[in-house]
């Protein structure tokens, strides 16, 4: 090797150049970010502020960007004469026990479609595609008329039962479960081990993150869900949440500060189930975007 190769291999690399605290592209994309954050963040915070302020204060020439003094008095009146207590009481009843059958009815069909091969099942898996695409609305009457011959009309039965088989919660886990390692399964086949304690046991536990996703998905459709228990119930004490503050309108006056109020109160448990769960709610959304 020539003097000048040595010298040259000797030659220590040059560093990779690291953005400085006042590197222009750095603080532009703080700057943006920021302003983006500020953008999502305001009409919450606006509406928590809206909460503690009369329906006078809130529609006058200078909106409040500070918190009031009505508070107590609009959850009062919220809880008291609308009878709010009664709605977050449906609701809670009937998100959870939506979330909980529905997981299930929803993880069992996901691992019939990923786990068997049985005559029919690329039609049956085709319908449950095809009833994605098939706005809420349009089932509507059909399932009214069902409810009624039922006696169901008013129950919370009546709330739950329609929607049991979502059709995204079986295409989530469907697609979850197709990536699920078949050697598994099959070795707990061969060691008698039955077909739900390989469900239990095996399946399960790694899929954790997807479970996590269908939960909040299916309480959220259930918590948010307005134009089915409008249909459905007719007496005041077994309206949901979303019911009851569309009762708070009224014809001539509106108290705003209770509906606002009602409203603050109604996306917390939301917001909390979804801070709670969000990192296994990101990793259980993309596991099931991922083509197996």
């Amino acid at each position: 090797m020539s003097a000048t190769r040595r010298r040259a291999a000797a030659r220590p690399s040059p560093r990779p150049r690291t953005a400085g605290p006042f590197d222009p592209r750095a603080i532009a994309l703080t700057i943006t970010v920021a302003a983006a954050a500020l953008l999502f963040v305001f009409p919450f915070y606006w509406l928590v502020v809206a909460m503690t302020h009369s329906t006078t204060e809130i529609f006058s020439s200078k909106p409040p960007l500070l918190p009031g003094d009505h508070l107590g008095e609009n959850v009062s009146h919220l809880f008291g004469e609308a009878g709010f207590g009664r709605a977050v009481l449906n609701s809670v009843l009937a998100a959870g026990i939506y979330t909980l059958v529905g997981g299930v009815v929803c993880t069992l069909a996901g691992y019939a479609f990923a786990t068997y091969r049985f005559r029919g099942a690329g039609l049956a898996f085709t319908l449950v595609m095809v009833m994605l695409a098939v706005p809420f609305n349009l089932t509507v009457v059909p399932l009214f008329k069902i409810m009624v011959k039922a006696d169901l009309l008013n129950t919370l039965a009546g709330l739950v039962l329609p929607n049991l088989a979502l059709p995204f919660g079986i295409f989530l886990m469907r697609q979850t479960l197709q990536g699920f390692p078949r050697e598994l399964v099959e070795s707990g086949r061969l060691d008698g081990v039955g077909e739900f304690g390989i469900l239990r046991r095996i399946v399960l536990p790694a899929m954790r993150p997807s479970l996590a996703a269908l939960a909040i998905y299916l309480f959220l459709a259930s918590w948010n869900d307005f134009l089915w228990p409008l249909v459905l119930l007719r007496t005041s004490d077994a309206y949901t949440i979303p019911v009851s503050l569309a009762s708070l309108h009224g014809l001539i006056d509106t108290d705003y500060g209770q509906l606002l109020s009602g409203t603050a109160i109604s996306a917390l448990p939301a917001a909390g189930l979804f801070l709670f769960l969000q990192r296994h709610f990101i990793a259980g959304m993309l596991a099931g975007a991922v083509k197996q």
